[in-house]
């Protein structure tokens, strides 16, 4: 807190950054728990003749929130604007080795002025906060619409990435097709997430922002970004060991040993029926709360929830038909 109220002071007596300041988009890449496989997104302000080097990111939410996984469940988390110096910033991902990269934009010293002023008041306590939203409202989207509005001009790119995919695609990548994690997400998404992705749609991911803009350049042919060495995100791979079709497919095998099983002894094994309808009892409540009742823009009533019922029929069959 301490370091932050000192921003505060400095963000307020710093009027003008000198022509010596830069402003660099940082992209952190991914991490290994599912929040953080998607990377991140910063403001960087360097200025070394205030002596500031602060990064800015709109990736801070609170754990201790009233009702925190509720609202998380629900789609109303709060996120918030946070800032620290660049060395607390970097920390972190040094210690988890994760490669940050940096893209200094290349702007005018009124620019310049007009972000940092953007920054200094969205960091004030009655605006730092914002309704998250993973799609449409991110800590990628904030920073672009930031740049944007400060060049005035309308931004073009020969980057085409993922355009034209659609949004269920496209997160496929990042998750995994294997995971468990894309599994539960394709069961959750409904026909929204199958629409094809525009240009600027496909800029609520880290990696294709960045890469959006090295390629980017203003209505007379400027290129947004001055210098900068961008990598490719080293997107894990699901071990075989760990992916849904084993698991369903482990979980099949024993239903059927377990019926052959009770058939010769001429017994019923009543804890099947719990070990089996118990967690599909809980997954179906779960399911059917996020499709009906859920804010998330791309959950919806789809086909693919049938799967979840069909399979609990399937192993109830294989069980009872013995």
């Amino acid at each position: 807190m301490l370091v932050l109220a000192m921003l505060m002071s400095l963000g307020m007596s710093a009027q003008r950054l000198s022509e010596q300041a830069r402003i660099s988009l940082l992209t952190c890449t991914p991490g290994e728990e599912l929040y953080a496989r998607y990377g991140h997104t910063a403001l960087r302000v360097y200025d070394p003749e205030n002596e500031l080097d602060e990064v800015f990111n709109y990736g801070v939410f609170d754990f201790h929130t009233e009702h925190f996984y509720w609202k998380f469940v629900r789609g109303e988390t709060w996120y918030e604007l946070g800032a620290a110096p660049m060395w607390w910033f970097m920390r972190e991902y040094d210690e988890e080795q994760r490669p940050v990269y940096e893209q200094v934009l290349n702007l005018t010293a009124e620019q310049r002025q007009a972000i940092w002023r953007a920054l200094v008041i969205n960091y004030q306590p009655e605006n730092c906060q914002y309704l998250y939203n993973f799609v449409f409202d991110n800590c990628a989207t904030r920073p672009y619409w930031l740049i944007a509005k400060a060049l005035g001009d309308t931004i073009t790119s020969e980057y085409t990435g993922y355009t034209g995919q659609t949004y269920r695609t496209f997160i496929r990548h990042y998750t995994g097709g294997l995971s468990w994690a894309n599994a539960g997400i394709n069961l959750l998404f409904g026909p929204k997430a199958d629409r094809p992705m525009a240009s600027e749609d496909r800029l609520f991911l880290p990696e294709e922002l960045m890469l959006y803009l090295q390629q980017a350049r203003l209505s007379d042919g400027t290129p947004i970004v001055a210098q900068g060495e961008i990598g490719p995100f080293d997107i894990a791979k699901t071990p075989w060991y760990a992916s849904w079709p084993l698991g369903l497919a482990l979980y099949f095998v024993f239903v059927c040993l377990m019926s052959l099983y009770d058939r010769q002894r001429g017994r019923w094994s009543w804890w099947v029926e719990l070990v089996a309808g118990v967690p599909y009892g809980l997954l179906l409540l779960i399911v059917v709360f996020l499709t009906f009742f859920s804010c998330h823009p791309l959950v919806g009533f789809g086909w693919r929830l049938i799967i979840i019922p069909l399979t609990h029929l399937c192993a109830r069959l294989i069980y009872i038909v013995r």
